[in-house]
């Protein structure tokens, strides 16, 4: 393979290294092969341009030109004339896709599903980072720069994550471009021809005479290399977490991030991207079935989770602290013993086509027993999948509480703390006026923020004139609120964030849940919930009675009855014994209703699996695997960081025993009785030929040590020259000064002596001079000589030079076949006649 060859395979693999970091973002990761395929393709298009040749501006233009056929094969084809050429129709295509793109990365969250628009946003994205990286390395010839792309594609997905992408990404990428610039360093040593350099380890002349070998000084493209290549490592390190915080669906993947705060924080992803979408759905599918021991389900509403901040453009979750997932919750923040609770228990199955990072709750809930990757926010008494953990399929058990206060509670509720005020009555400065004032007007009369509150509600779902359309555009700003006040139309979300927005102005504390309604009940007592129950509510804080639920949209969900008219008081109920005729427990028998064809159920389009009892997770302790695991990642972080010490020390003792003293083997009685030309034995000759080795061997061990100590080799000098300068620069002095000398006078018998005369001790020797290093340098040095020597690049060279002779043989191979075929294939054949 030529080295142009070499290096457009290096640019292809560096870029797929680059966009692997890419894919823990999308699923499935299918995707990545198609985008490896299409590649390899464009990448060869470029080969065959080159060989041709073509001008460089036209390979590139050929490439891009063939990127875009592949495009369009793949993802327009429907709309390109002839199925193959890009027409205005296919454009269009085009810009849909990317279009729908951005919506899907904004609706959901890390790991995105692979839809067409994600799909050619991804693929499309690798194909023109890979026609960047082989245009500048392969056709420009100019390696170093296509770090740039590679570093842009690696950024890009670094900073999707949230700056938490896998460390094993980042090694991934700088390795590819790495072995990109060492690609072209060789490639560009390779057009120099033969240069003088040292012998090769273990390599001896068999005559007198020096044969220097092919190859040159890679030392000086070889530091630029390193320096090119740091530097744009540690830009990798630092533009990931420069780049600005993103937030919302898959720019902001919940329960992910690691931040300040006992256990990590949170920033979460909005879930009212997609709750018009889901009450516009066409069929109403179940996503959650669950069985309760209450019959009363009219206000068991599951809450996914509260949005809390509001700043004029949206109103959307704060930064939270979240932890391990305690025994049991927290007491509910404001709830007083005085007010009367039930508690209750719910078993709840999520469906598998229910994809949802939030863990839907009756709220509060004050015990959750679930298995999987879950954390708890304590502010909103929510819990959020960790590490890609999302309710599909979730099976879990809820015990919570129904809080029943009646209207005088409310009435007399004390004012809220004042930390608690000051956060959750917030309203941006841009806020319009009319807000306010219209809250003011509605309220007029009231004397407590109750008696306000209720009628606020009223005024929405009752009095107001609002007329219920899913079908108007979903805006959350201060804007869409003064719109919605306008036009009084709209759903869920305007009656909510604009009863939230005007409480806060009459200093309410309030924010925003969104979850499911109660649902509808099945023949078997259990409860469905399709997508067209999903909800946004509002929720008032009363001190004393905590947070509270209140219903402003006509026609969906049930008002509380502490906000109807004479509404009823009692006492606290037992826990043990809830309100009505709860059944005994929830059943664990299926469904009868559960007739869903098994090609569905495959689907998982089958809606919820009946709720059954979940017994708390046990915790059998730690596995086995993961101890043995664990103790295989400290091992390899151990060794790892010592892997050029201990190939150091390896080479050290390898070449120093062979110079330790003359051949002792025995003579063949054969080979001494056969003489060579210039009247030796041929085992005279052998042993002549590996007393030259030892020596040579000694002398590379010397140039190492000094290299590892600061003094870069300079192969070009002749070896009293070199020893010369190693002496000056390495400052030794008397015994290491001589033994220095005397290894180069060594050297220069077995390179220039017709009878190198053999020298003994040159092992002792090389030991001395090591001391004599150590000893004229800091410590700082010494311990960089110790743990990272520089000399063990070489092992890089000869790991390539090993390659690139595996590679030329099997060229060799395949030709010598290729010319065997051809021959046989041109051979006339005989016929008889």
């Amino acid at each position: 393979m030529s080295g142009r060859g070499r290096l457009a395979l290096c640019a292809y693999a560096a870029t797929l290294m680059a966009a692997g970091a890419m894919l823990p973002l999308v699923e499935p990761a299918s995707w990545m092969l198609h985008a490896a395929f299409l590649l390899a393709i464009v990448s060869g298009v470029g080969a065959l341009a080159r060989r041709v040749p073509l001008a460089r501006p036209l390979t590139v233009a050929v490439q891009a030109l063939v990127l875009l056929l592949l495009l369009t094969v793949v993802f327009a084809s429907g709309q390109a004339i002839l199925g193959l050429l890009p027409g205005p129709d296919a454009f269009q295509q085009f810009g849909q896709l990317l279009s729908a793109g951005g919506e899907d990365v904004g609706r959901y969250a890390i790991p995105a599903p692979a839809t067409d628009g994600i799909r050619l946003m991804v693929i499309g994205g690798v194909l023109v980072i890979g026609l960047a990286v082989d245009a500048l390395a392969v056709t420009f010839r100019s390696a170093a720069p296509a770090g740039l792309p590679l570093l842009a594609l690696y950024s890009v997905a670094a900073g999707l994550s949230g700056g938490g992408a896998s460390w094993l990404w980042f090694l991934l990428a700088a390795t590819g471009y790495l072995v990109l610039l060492l690609a072209e360093g060789r490639d560009r040593l390779s057009q120099w021809g033969r240069v003088f350099g040292g012998a090769a380890p273990g390599q001896a002349p068999t005559t007198g005479r020096y044969i220097p070998p092919s190859g040159g000084n890679p030392l000086a493209p070889v530091r630029t290399g390193r320096r090119i290549g740091a530097l744009a490592l540690g830009v990798a390190l630092v533009v990931p977490a420069a780049l600005p915080a993103l937030n919302g669906g898959l720019l902001d993947s919940a329960g992910n991030g690691e931040g300040p705060g006992p256990g990590g924080t949170i920033s979460a992803v909005n879930p009212l991207v997609s709750l018009q979408d889901s009450l516009n759905q066409p069929e109403d599918r179940e996503v959650i079935r669950y069985r309760t021991n209450t019959t009363d389900t009219k206000d068991l509403y599951l809450r996914i989770v509260a949005l809390d901040q509001f700043d004029g453009t949206a109103w959307k979750t704060s930064q939270r602290d979240i932890k391990d997932v305690p025994d049991r919750l927290p007491q509910p923040p404001g709830l007083s013993p005085s007010v009367p609770v039930t508690e209750i228990k719910t078993n709840v199955s999520a469906a598998g086509s229910y994809k949802q990072s939030w863990l839907p709750l009756p709220y509060p809930a004050t015990k959750v027993a679930i298995k999987g990757r879950w954390r708890f926010e304590p502010e909103g008494r929510t819990l959020v999948g960790d590490r890609g953990q999302d309710t599909r399929s979730a099976q879990y058990s809820v015990t919570s509480f129904m809080v029943k206060p009646t209207a005088e509670q409310l009435a007399s509720a004390p004012r809220a703390p004042a930390k608690l005020l000051s956060e959750y009555t917030k309203v941006p400065s841009g806020l319009p006026a009319d807000v306010k004032a219209t809250a003011k007007q509605v309220t007029k009369g009231a004397t407590n923020d109750y008696e306000r509150a209720v009628k606020l509600q009223d005024w929405f779902a009752v009095t107001g004139g609002f007329r219920y359309d899913t079908h108007v555009e979903s805006g959350t700003g201060a804007s869409a609120i003064t719109r919605f006040l306008k036009k009084k139309e709209g759903f869920c979300i305007h009656f909510s964030f604009s009863m939230a927005a005007m409480a806060r102005t009459l200093g309410i504390p309030a924010r925003v849940a969104v979850g499911f309604t109660p649902g509808s009940p099945l023949s078997d007592g259990s409860m469905s919930v399709g997508l067209q129950e999903a909800h946004a509510w509002p929720e008032l804080y009363f001190e004393g009675v905590g947070w509270t639920r209140f219903e402003p949209t006509p026609s969906r969900g049930t008002p509380p009855d502490y906000t109807r008219p004479e509404s009823p008081s009692g006492g606290p109920s037992s826990p043990a014994q809830p309100e009505g005729s709860a059944s005994a427990e929830p059943s664990t028998a299926p469904s009868t209703a559960d007739n869903c064809p098994p090609q569905a159920r495959r689907l998982g389009d089958c809606g919820a699996a009946a709720p059954r009892d979940v017994a708390p997770p046990t915790d059998p302790g730690t596995p086995a695997g993961t101890w043995v695991s664990v103790g295989l990642a400290v091992l390899a972080l151990v060794l790892v960081p010592l892997l050029p010490m201990l190939w150091r020390m390896r080479t050290r003792a390898r070449r120093l025993r062979s110079g330790a003293g003359a051949h002792t083997g025995a003579a063949d009685p054969a080979l001494s009785m056969e003489e060579t030309a210039d009247g030796r034995t041929a085992f005279e000759e052998r042993a002549l030929a590996e007393e030259s080795a030892r020596t040579l061997a000694t002398w590379q061990e010397i140039s190492d040590l000094a290299w590892d100590h600061g003094i870069l080799p300079d192969e070009s000098q002749t070896p009293r020259k070199a020893a010369a300068r190693i002496v000056r620069l390495g400052k030794l002095e008397d015994e290491s000064a001589d033994a220095v000398h005397r290894v180069a006078r060594a050297v220069e018998q077995v390179l220039y002596a017709p009878e190198p005369r053999p020298v003994s001790g040159l092992a002792d020797d090389a030991l001395t001079i090591r001391a004599g290093l150590r000893a004229a340098v800091s410590r700082g040095t010494r311990l960089r000589a110790l743990l990272a020597p520089r000399s063990s690049v070489r092992v890089l060279w000869v790991a390539s030079a090993r390659w690139t002779a595996l590679t030329d043989r099997w060229g060799d191979r395949r030709r010598a076949l290729l010319e065997r075929w051809s021959g046989i294939l041109r051979r006339p054949s005989r016929q008889r006649g």
